[in-house]
């Protein structure tokens, strides 16, 4: 497997390619974290006692100066496990392959990079975020979004509402979002309207994929499209505006989309995993909670089955015919 991924940024890389861990985190690259190392040498990190632990913190959109903030979070863990913990920023692909490569202990990603780390790195997630804006807590909804006007209408159940998009034109989020495109993909394969994403065009008028959220509500809004397929989330600022959402309104829900998490290294030993597991718990403390908060919008933390959590996802990307 090619194990060389794009540079987030490289005024640091320079540092973690040596093997140099740097005391001061900002600017690390994908790069650096995700480096190919020598079979030999990941066994023997591998053996090796753990006297530090990295963790990367995955970009997200709507995130801001997400490194200053880990840097914060990573601080107040150090000081629960007694070692200290150093946070990275980068993508979730760099993050799993960090993870395979003994290039990181941790990750704070979603659900399908955290499928992805147990098939190449035996990692397992621990934890998953709850959000104010998630129906389900530490899950939520992939929706259809139409316009407010649209004669498209619920029906009877989800089959009947979706049978009206026959001939329709969609903007999906991207090929890759859980929400924007594999739960409602997984939905219409699971209705019996397509047999896989290679048959969308069979059953829509139009496909077209989007750069995120707000490009596929924007289709909308403006006509290019009669239905979008979004996180319920992202009919709210700042995906759209307040005046946007007005316009928009929710055709059909498709539940279960698991929250993002905490990803934990197999090579952690069970008792250091515990301890970590309850520092990072502290996060939902009223001295730290407000920091967390910043992170990703998050309310707090809670303790999941990897298996119980990720069964949706596992299950849409069967449907889709996708692999993590």
């Amino acid at each position: 497997m090619n194990l060389s991924l794009k540079v987030l940024a490289g005024a640091s890389a320079g540092l973690l390619l040596l093997g140099g861990l740097a005391a001061n985190t900002m600017g690390i690259g994908q790069k650096a974290i995700a480096q190919q190392t020598p079979k030999g040498d990941r066994d023997l990190r591998a053996q090796a006692p753990i006297n530090r632990i990295r963790i990367v913190f995955a970009n997200r959109r709507d995130a801001t100066d997400l490194q200053n903030k880990a840097n914060q979070v990573a601080a107040i863990l150090s000081k629960a496990m007694g070692i200290p913990v150093e946070a990275v920023i980068g993508d979730e692909t760099a993050a799993v392959e960090a993870l395979r490569a003994n290039r990181a202990d941790v990750a704070f990603v979603a659900g399908r990079a955290a499928l992805k780390a147990e098939q190449l790195a035996k990692a397992r997630m621990y934890l998953a975020e709850v959000r104010s804006d998630y129906s389900g807590g530490n899950t939520y909804d992939s929706v259809f979004v139409v316009r407010q006007d649209s004669p498209l209408r619920p029906k009877g159940g989800a089959k009947q509402t979706l049978e009206q998009l026959k001939g329709k034109k969609i903007a999906f989020t991207s090929r890759t979002s859980g929400s924007g495109f594999i739960f409602p993909v997984g939905e219409l394969v699971g209705q019996g309207l397509v047999s896989g994403p290679d048959r969308l065009e069979s059953f829509f008028g139009n496909v077209t994929y989007g750069d995120g959220y707000g490009s596929a509500l924007q289709a909308v809004l403006k006509g290019q499209a009669e239905v979008a397929a979004v996180s319920e989330y992202a009919l709210l600022p700042p995906w759209i505006t307040a005046a946007e959402g007005k316009q928009l309104r929710v055709l059909q829900q498709v539940p279960g989309v698991p929250a993002h998490g905490i990803v934990i290294d197999d090579r952690i030993p069970a008792p250091m995993r515990e301890k970590l597991i309850n520092a990072f718990l502290t996060m939902n403390e009223p001295t730290n909670n407000s920091l967390f908060r910043s992170l990703y919008n998050s309310q707090k933390l809670v303790k999941v089955d990897h298996n119980t959590h990720l069964a949706t996802l596992s299950q849409a990307l069967k449907r889709a015919q996708l692999d993590p």
